[in-house]
């Protein structure tokens, strides 16, 4: 707390006091020379916070309690002057202490940028100070650090762009290839001659951006002074017809002491630092009062995709695998020598397989070619992992190579190509996952009124539509760099209070010019989360809307607070200008009339976002998306297929059904049946109501009712095989049951990750 705050505050109450004890023992000239020097400090603070607003051209309530104490001590009513003086000390600390989190400087986003760089010089490298980079000059990026200036590559690379582009893949480049500053190197150590000098360069040019939005935002209005003139109006009409009326300076001052805006003064910071401390208990932390206020008046948002939309990491999708290859082989050889990769895409099909609870075998003789693959030796066998390219040098492509190039091209997808002893046995497709609870949130987020959903991302327009599309936004503007994210949330501020919510370096200055930035700060830069009103501590982006849902009922907790109090407070001046009501007794009433509200404004410490009545263990979450996990070749089988019916012998085909159906039988048809009769009974109590799982159990029923459909038609294929029609409906079915099954997986893993989340 400043010592302008504090001084005042410490001076009113002690020589409240201290005044108190004097007059208490007969010295009532000391008493009164105390409350006097008491009440000077806060009078001269109201003064010089009045000649600041007048200069900004603004109209605060400070002019009322200035008068007010100015005419209390003029007429000699000290302890008036005092008891006045005291809450108006106490409701700035207040209010200090709501807005004092607001004054972050971007501290971490210049502790983070590159400070030192590696120069070639006289026959060794160098640690040079960053400033003393010139274009032209030899450098060496090691692993892990951060490309220090722009320039050019001289060898291999494999960055992590996505701090500045927003997408999550890594790039591998090649040498000649431009290279920015402030990307990640994440593979080997590599050099490049720079392009430009430190402050030339991109990441620098990032931060002016983000210092220029800040200080093109206007500060944040206090609630309090909205209506100030209305107040002040009211408040001099109600002292002028009493002077006028009776011409008793005495009631002047009787109403000028119940007109002191201590209600609009007190009550608001209380409600908004209780809504903030509401915020805080759910991992959302607000950085001052005037946030949550503009959080409260939200009706756009702005989203970027990697990281925010979606986890920013890769996960599976799907496995590929070239016929009489079983899927669940490809993936373990892939993760087999995977294994020996720090890559995080190498990590992701390890993982993946892991998952599958797969036997992964040690590999060896592993050689790694940085930004295309990996080679080894698997269990005796030749193995090559990585890019097409890549394992095409050792393996001739097959068939299925060019549509599934394709469909991973359409959707954005990465893929690892697999090849053994020489011949491609498949791939495995990767790519950056929707989060489990971002379909819900959106979902909230418009019953909580948000009007605009505006998805922004460095993604091409074809996988940022279809990402777009699934979630339900209202707008999806792809291919966004920096400036243009910074552009687009600048143009709808013209119209409607903007929100962004971004984690990475390029989303900074569209967070500092929004009304309210975001940042998912839990594993987003510091650079987002240093420009950010609003960092969500969880990596969850459902926790927005419990923000926005305490902002909201906070906001209107402390109107009403001001409602009432400024209803009150003209009651008082109405019964002081009829004389009824003297200075000190107004005084008192009106102390009353402050605690009213201020444990109105209490209130917001009680607001709870949440509405399920239930939680799930998150032990019991885990195991339950495990179980979907272990379907995952089931569901592979299921659409491999359907794809490959049309190709298959019609003497195969009967037996590929049977098949089919036996794992069916085995696996899927058993999980679904246990979940509807022992899982489902207990989620329905955590959720309440009378049957609120009855579509996620209509989904089972149609499960079933296409298996045992598959089931039927299967034993009527003839030696011979189905003719063309039959054959169609076959790939109908299995289409449909892959469809559904992946679907109702996705509902199911949302719902276990949302009563998680109750808890």
């Amino acid at each position: 707390m400043p010592w302008v705050t504090f001084v005042p505050l410490l001076a009113s109450a002690l020589s409240l006091i201290a005044g108190l004890a004097f007059a208490g023992f007969g010295r009532s000239a000391v008493a009164h020379a105390l409350w006097t020097l008491g009440a000077v400090p806060v009078l001269l603070v109201l003064a010089v916070s009045i000649v600041r607003a007048l200069r900004r051209h603004e109209a605060g309530v400070d002019v009322l309690a200035l008068v007010a104490i100015g005419f209390a001590l003029a007429l000699g009513e000290s302890l008036t002057a005092a008891v006045i003086a005291l809450m108006l000390a106490s409701g700035r600390a207040l209010e200090h202490y709501a807005h004092a989190r607001a004054q972050r400087e971007m501290t971490a986003l210049l502790a983070h940028a590159p400070r030192h760089a590696n120069r070639f010089e006289a026959g060794e490298w160098r640690r040079v100070e960053l400033d003393d980079v010139q274009a032209g000059d030899r450098l060496l990026v090691r692993t892990g650090e951060f490309v220090p200036v722009d320039g050019s590559l001289t060898d291999h690379a494999e960055l992590d762009e996505s701090t500045l582009t927003g997408e999550a893949a890594i790039q591998p480049r090649r040498p000649g290839e431009a290279v920015q500053s402030g990307v990640l190197n994440v593979g080997p150590a590599f050099e490049m001659v720079a392009a430009a000098s430190a402050g030339d360069s991109t990441f620098a040019g990032i931060v002016r951006m983000v210092q220029f939005a800040r200080e093109a935002r206007s500060p944040a209005e206090r609630l309090a002074d909205r209506y100030a003139v209305l107040f002040m109006i009211a408040a001099l009409f109600f002292a002028l017809a009493s002077w006028l009326a009776v011409g008793d300076l005495a009631r002047v001052l009787a109403v000028l002491v119940v007109a002191t805006p201590c209600p609009l003064i007190l009550a608001v910071p209380v409600a908004i630092v209780s809504g903030m401390s509401r915020c805080a208990k759910r991992g959302v932390l607000v950085k001052g009062g005037g946030a949550l206020e503009r959080l409260a008046q939200a009706g756009a948002l702005f989203f970027d995709k990697t990281g925010t939309l979606t986890g920013g990491h890769a996960r599976l999708v799907a496995v590929e695998s070239a016929p009489g290859t079983a899927s669940d082989d490809v993936l373990r050889i892939a993760a087999s020598l995977g294994q020996a990769s720090a890559h995080v895409i190498s990590e992701a099909v390890t993982m993946a397989a892991r998952e599958r609870h797969l036997a992964l075998a040690v590999p060896s003789s592993v050689i790694e070619r940085a930004g295309a693959g990996v080679t080894g030796e698997v269990d005796g066998h030749a193995v090559a992992i990585g890019s097409f390219a890549h394992v095409s040098e050792v393996a001739a492509p097959q068939p299925w190579c060019t549509a599934f190039l394709q469909r991973v091209a359409y959707e954005g997808a990465s893929a690892v190509f697999v090849a053994v002893d020489g011949v491609m046995i498949g791939a495995v497709q990767l790519a950056d996952q929707i989060r489990l609870e971002t379909p819900r949130a959106l979902r909230l987020l418009r019953q909580e009124g948000i009007r605009r959903l505006v998805m922004l991302t460095g993604d091409r327009r074809d996988v940022a539509e279809t990402v777009g599309a699934m979630l339900g936004v209202t707008e999806v503007m792809p291919e966004q760099t920096p400036a243009d994210k910074l552009a687009a949330i600048q143009a709808a501020r013209r119209d409607d209070t903007v929100v962004m919510v971004g984690d990475g370096v390029n989303d900074a200055p569209a967070l500092a010019a929004a009304d309210v930035g975001v940042a998912m700060g839990a594993r987003g830069a510091a650079a987002s989360s240093e420009a950010a009103d609003v960092v969500l501590l969880v990596d969850r982006l459902d926790r927005l809307v419990d923000a926005l849902r305490v902002a909201r009922r906070t906001r209107r907790i402390a109107m009403e607070s001001v409602v009432a109090g400024m209803t009150l407070s003209f009651a008082a001046m109405a019964v002081a200008a009829a004389g009824y009501l003297p200075p000190l007794a107004g005084a008192l009433l009106q102390e009353f009339i402050d605690v009213a509200v201020i444990l109105n404004a209490l209130r917001a410490l009680r607001i709870h976002p949440g509405t399920a009545p239930g939680s799930l263990a998150r032990d019991d979450a885990d195991r339950l998306k495990a179980g979907h996990a272990e379907l995952g070749p089931v569901m592979e089988q299921i659409r491999t297929l359907a794809d490959e019916l049309p190709r298959m012998p019609p003497h195969a085909v009967a037996a590929a059904l049977t098949r089919m159906n036996e794992s069916l039988a085995q696996h899927l048809v058993p999980h679904e049946q246990h979940d509807d009769i022992e899982l489902y009974p207990g989620l329905a109590q955590l959720m309440g109501g009378d049957d609120p799982m009855a579509a996620m159990s209509g989904t089972h029923r149609e499960i079933f009712r296409l298996a045992r459909m598959l089931k039927q038609m299967t034993a009527h294929v003839p030696p011979e095989g189905p003719d063309a029609a039959s054959l169609r409906e076959f790939q109908r079915l299995l289409y449909a049951l892959d469809a559904i099954v992946r679907l109702h997986c996705a509902q199911e893993d949302e719902l276990f990750h949302a009563l998680v989340e109750a808890g």
